[in-house]
């Protein structure tokens, strides 16, 4: 009998099917100031009507330290301080239609920096401070931003590349810039500027932000995302993430991923909702506290970071108060059903998986609060996107059958552009009449989608073609395995043999004998083909720093192959 998880509590959405049948788009303009004549701008709507109005003194992000230490502000205080660094930026000479990065840890200097960007019609381009020279390097060559926000050890990091750029930008610096020649300090751009400025009007299709993909299939390229994009994102929030007037809200997502942007800045405040951010690196401990100290009512996550929570071990859930937290998303990679159970049983929660990409913007496929979960299922179709599984000539696949997961062109959040790489943007557009999204799955009879893998991904062995996610959802159950990555291996007699990549839980010792009892473990489980043939333990799997396992990295090193682009990797 399929596993099914029933919804246990009633959310923003109650009738998925007659909400799907006849949504419109153009319901949602009445929730923005720009339909009753404000300007077009998505920084505005998230920051600037909350801050001249009744929500002015609300906390609008509390930014949680490394060290613990918390500095909050207000949607009056965002909204003066990001006026004053748009302003700031506009008498430096930036314009509308420049790039400005934000190379910064998460600090309230980086929140105020995005929306003062957004808010004089530039395109932020945030980056993680994780990344190296190197990768900042290719970043400004391909983005020429006019001027990038950083921090002193940043800018030391980067200082080396700096002699190979042709045009080294304006460098802001927050901190202290004593020995950085040819710097700005942040405090004095954000003295300069006017507290008024007023920002700037835009048009739905100008993009606002370019975010860098995260590499985890090949090198990362510039997504360009228009403002109308809002839209797409505010339904996003009502819809997937079940946000309600009020909310604490955690998206532990780092705002050089999407999802950290698109789904953990704009969108909630939209609807005006205090937002958690916090600095440091990942800790089960610290995680379950702040929930608890914060009284989290809504969190996004990912499904790496709820398998290392698995890794920390049930008893620790116990410490803490989690009562406040009604609802929990994660995305990023597929949900292991696995853990869907860890949450119904640990948590007591249901984790609503979803589904999207960097270059669409926001969520497309969901599970819902009003819908059963069925463990492994992307969930179904955003109101206002039509999805479906094609062949390569774009014809619509019966339930059940295997092909590519593809998007009919025209949701709001859709990218605009590839910076400066028009022709890698049309190859999305490959498949007559859809958007390709580069991922296999399959529908079943009630329309639930199914992830299979990447196309590129796909291990072909024996004559059949597998998906990695299967085995390795069936890898991570059990009870020695935290964390697992499959790829296909060159063999001269199957064509590719399944090859399996595992991180064993704390107690557990790598062994010929743990070997062999995982592989018949995940033998009786799946067909005779997809069971790993060779398995090999490791400390830990190459990710991006938004938790996507780079397969692409393991399969390279197994045919001897050049690794390519590594930018994104996790350090």
């Amino acid at each position: 009998m399929e596993e099914i998880f029933s919804p246990n509590h009633p959310g923003n959405l109650q009738d998925y099917e007659k909400a799907y049948r006849e949504f419109n788009w153009a319901s949602l303009e009445v929730y923005f100031d720009w339909s009753k004549g404000g300007i077009y701008n998505i920084a505005a709507e998230a920051v600037d009507r909350h801050g001249r109005g009744s929500r002015k003194d609300q906390v609008a992000l509390h930014s949680v330290q490394a060290n613990g230490d918390v500095k909050s502000l207000t949607f009056g205080e965002l909204y003066r301080r990001s006026n004053q660094f748009a302003d700031g930026l506009v008498k430096l000479g930036v314009r509308r239609s420049d790039r400005v990065f934000v190379y910064l840890d998460r600090t309230t200097e980086l929140f105020i920096s995005l929306i003062g960007i957004v808010k004089i019609g530039a395109m932020a381009g945030p980056l993680f401070s994780a990344l190296g020279p190197e990768a900042v390097r290719d970043r400004i060559l391909d983005g020429e931003p006019s001027a990038i926000v950083t921090s002193p050890y940043l800018y030391q990091r980067i200082a080396p590349i700096l002699k190979d750029l042709p045009i080294v930008p304006l460098f802001i610096i927050l901190g202290d810039k004593e020995g950085l020649e040819g710097t700005v300090s942040y405090s004095e751009v954000l003295a300069s500027g006017s507290p008024d400025f007023e920002a700037v009007d835009m048009g739905p299709n100008d993009p606002y932000i370019i975010h860098y993909t995260s590499g985890s299939t090949g090198k990362p390229k510039g997504v360009l995302l228009p403002h109308k994009a809002m839209l797409q994102q505010l339904l996003g929030m009502k819809y997937v993430v079940d946000i309600r007037d009020g909310d604490v809200y955690w998206c532990t997502a780092d705002p050089g991923w999407v999802t950290g942007t698109s789904v953990g800045i704009f969108g909630p405040w939209y609807l005006g909702n205090t937002i958690i951010s916090y600095e440091g690196r990942f800790d089960a401990r610290t995680w379950y506290s702040l929930i608890e100290r914060f009284k989290v009512n809504v969190w996004f996550t990912a499904p790496t970071a709820l398998r290392m929570l698995m890794k920390a071990g049930d008893d620790l859930v116990k410490e803490f108060d989690l009562s406040s937290l009604r609802h929990i998303c994660s995305a990023g990679e597929p949900l292991n059903p696995h853990v869907v159970r860890w949450g119904v049983e640990v948590l007591d929660r249901r984790i609503h998986d979803n589904w999207w990409q960097t270059e669409t913007g926001a969520p497309c496929i969901s599970n819902y609060s009003c819908m059963d979960i069925r463990p492994g299922s992307m969930g179904k179709p955003v109101p206002g996107v039509v999805a479906a599984v094609v062949d390569e000539n774009g014809m619509e696949l019966p339930p059940g059958k295997e092909g590519f997961l593809a998007l009919r062109p025209g949701w709001p959040s859709m990218m605009i552009g590839i910076w400066k790489n028009i022709t890698k943007y049309r190859e999305y557009f490959y498949v007559p009449g859809w958007y390709a999204t580069g991922d296999q799955a399959y529908m079943d009879e009630d329309g639930y989608v199914w992830f299979l893998g990447r196309a590129d991904d796909v291990i072909k062995t024996s004559g059949e073609r597998l998906g990695p996610f299967e085995v390795e959802s069936a890898l991570i159950e059990h009870s020695a395995v935290a964390e697992s990555a499959v790829v296909g291996k060159p063999d001269e007699l199957r064509g590719e043999i399944v090859k399996a990549f595992i991180v064993l839980r704390p107690g557990h010792e790598p062994s010929d004998h743990l070997r062999k009892d995982i592989t018949n473990f995940v033998r009786v489980r799946l067909a005779y083909y997809a069971y790993p043939r060779e398995i090999e333990f490791v400390a830990e799997l190459p990710k991006t720093r938004s938790g996507k396992i780079m397969r692409r990295v393991l399969k390279a090193k197994e045919g001897g192959h050049d690794v390519g682009d590594l930018s994104m990797l996790e350090d």
